[in-house]
């Protein structure tokens, strides 16, 4: 009877030993299998910090807004440290600017001519400091520009408008009169010419970026005066475009994001720029270490400009004043610019 006893206490201990090895190797599995996890690179902390200092608030202007979003995806897939830095003034932009250098980032990013004058000043104050602006061009030696060919999808967007309009008047609310916005204007008039020799372009001027009212009171005039298709660039402003072809029956385009969804019935066109990818881009080499000082620009061939429907697809159906047979024609336009077959006049150029 005892040593029945005593074999039986022996049996459970024996078990339960078993059991302790067991959940001691299970442990030791769950603790490899973190480690391993631990050194993957976006676990890792960032090695540089890259700063983004934007001339005005995000959430208004699409432009930005798009800019930021690929700025952060970068920063995330690269792991680098990424901030955004919003201002309310050119006073503020400037004072923007020096805090990022008394920060020590590694790189700043800035975008547009606002930036212009005050990246000329700290740019050239801080020589060895890597800096980068987006949409306009600053020369110095420690200044990556990149730029885009808008006249490309201008020409496309003019080329669909000659295409599809019935009055042969097509109209174009513009922000500024200012040679940047010539890559708009002239490269719109270029591909009007190439598809519809007989069609009238009529220009008007906001005299700003965040005037819808103004700009819907041009739209306006121009559809008084035959335009059945008015497109919007004078970015904020072309939601007062918007507005005036709802209101009159007309079709418009917008700038910079697929904007269609708006009112598809008559926002039936959007001019691409892909300021999310040129940001992604720009952090991506810096990362990476191929990061080059000078200019580059983006265009139909790169995918940094495009045409809904033509170089992307859309959420909106395609408009049937607009229709598929002038799509499949501006397509083989696009094709021909792309190959180098048709050239489109840079505007800016003498």
């Amino acid at each position: 009877m005892k040593k029945g006893i005593l074999l039986a206490v022996v049996l459970i201990l024996m078990s339960s030993l078993f059991v302790a090895c067991g959940k001691k190797e299970n442990n030791t599995a769950d603790n490899s299998t973190n480690t391993s996890n631990s050194g993957n690179a976006s676990e890792q902390a960032p090695t540089k910090k890259v700063a983004l200092v934007l001339p005005e608030k995000i959430g208004v202007n699409a432009f930005f807004v798009q800019m930021d979003e690929g700025f952060k995806k970068a920063g995330k897939e690269f792991n680098v440290e990424v901030k955004t830095i919003e201002s309310t003034d050119p006073a503020a932009f400037e004072q923007n600017l020096r805090s990022t250098v008394a920060e020590n980032y590694d790189m700043i990013i800035t975008a547009t001519f606002q930036a212009e004058d005050a990246l000329k000043k700290v740019a050239a104050e801080n020589p060895d400091k890597p800096f980068a602006i987006i949409d306009t061009v600053v020369d110095l030696p420690n200044v990556r520009s990149v730029v885009f060919r808008e006249y490309e999808a201008s020409y496309l967007l003019g080329a669909a408008a000659g295409l599809s309009t019935k009055t042969n008047k097509v109209g174009m609310v513009v922000a500024i009169d200012a040679p940047l916005l010539k890559k708009y204007t002239e490269g719109f008039a270029q591909g009007l010419k190439y598809t519809n020799p007989n069609a009238e372009m009529l220009i008007n001027f906001v005299g700003g970026f965040t005037d819808p009212a103004k700009a819907k009171e041009l739209a306006l005039l121009q559809y008084s005066k035959g335009a059945d298709f008015i497109a919007g660039a004078s970015a904020v402003g072309d939601l007062g475009v918007f507005e005036a072809a709802k209101e009159k029956g007309f079709y418009t385009s917008g700038q910079d994001i697929d904007n269609t969804g708006v009112d598809p019935e008559h926002v039936v066109l959007a001019q691409l720029k892909g300021t999310d990818t040129v940001a992604y881009e720009t952090v991506k080499s810096f990362a990476e270490g191929n990061f080059a000082y000078g200019a580059v620009d983006y265009g139909l061939k790169e995918d940094g400009v495009g045409l809904t429907y033509v170089t992307r697809d859309s959420q909106s159906p395609l408009n049937p004043f607009i229709g598929q047979a002038t799509v499949d024609k501006v397509k083989a336009i696009k094709d021909d610019i792309v190959s180098g077959k048709l050239v489109v006049k840079n505007p800016l150029n003498p």
